[in-house]
Formats: C-alpha cells, structure tokens, sequence
C-alpha cells in the first residue's frame, strides 16, 4: 500500500522560501507521476507542480512558475517543492499526490494522496 507524507509546512512571510517534502513509502517514486497540489478555503484544488515517472520531466503552472520548482530524491524516496518569494495568496494546504496512470494536472488522476500541510504567508 503507497503512503505518501509531507512535512515542512508553517508560518512564513511575504517574500520568504519554503520547501516542503513528501516521502512515499510502500513504492519506488521513480515509477509515478508526483503532484504538488493545493487547496485554498472556498477554492478548488490546484496542481502547483509536477514531474513524471521515470526521466522526471516537469511542469509548473505560470501562475507559480519562476517562484516554484519540484525536483525528486530516487535514492531518498522524496519528492520536494521549493518555493521562494512567497506570496499572502499561496497561503493553503499542500498536498502530494501520486498517479500511476498520467502526467496531468487532473487531480481526479491521482490515486495516492497525502494528509497535507499548512502553509501561510502573511503580508
């Protein structure tokens, strides 16, 4: 059974980097696509980032891009997202997924899903 778990979120302010981690446990993380998402109140859920299986290509989406980046740890297990600059409106729940089946944004696609973590920005 694949467990996924983040950590590294907190209490951080405007202009600051985080970076948080999601290990994954009871599979090799090289063979699925892992997905950063987020979630706001009131709002809906948002892939901030991704990278494939295998050769990790990667995307972010451009209302993130040049502030985040999602690399991967094989030999750690881990994928992670760097965020700088951060802004009052990244201010969520992040998640990581993991998907088996695609390298989409859909988070209807993703079939392992970690607990989350806080993370709030203030201005």
């Amino acid at each position: 059974q694949i467990q996924l778990v983040e950590s590294g979120g907190g209490l951080v302010q405007a202009g600051d980097s985080l970076r948080l981690s999601c290990i994954i446990h009871g599979g090799a993380i090289s063979h699925y696509t892992m997905g950063w998402f987020r979630q706001a109140p009131g709002k809906e859920r948002e892939c901030v980032a991704r990278i494939s299986w295998g050769a990790g290509m990667r995307y972010v989406p451009n209302s993130v891009k040049g502030r985040f980046t999602i690399y991967r740890d094989d030999e750690k297990n881990t994928v992670y997202l760097q965020m700088t600059n951060l802004e009052p409106e990244d201010t969520a729940v992040y998640h990581c997924a993991a998907s088996d089946v695609a390298f989409k944004d859909d988070p209807a696609s993703y079939k392992y899903w970690g607990q989350g973590t806080q993370v709030t920005v203030s201005s």
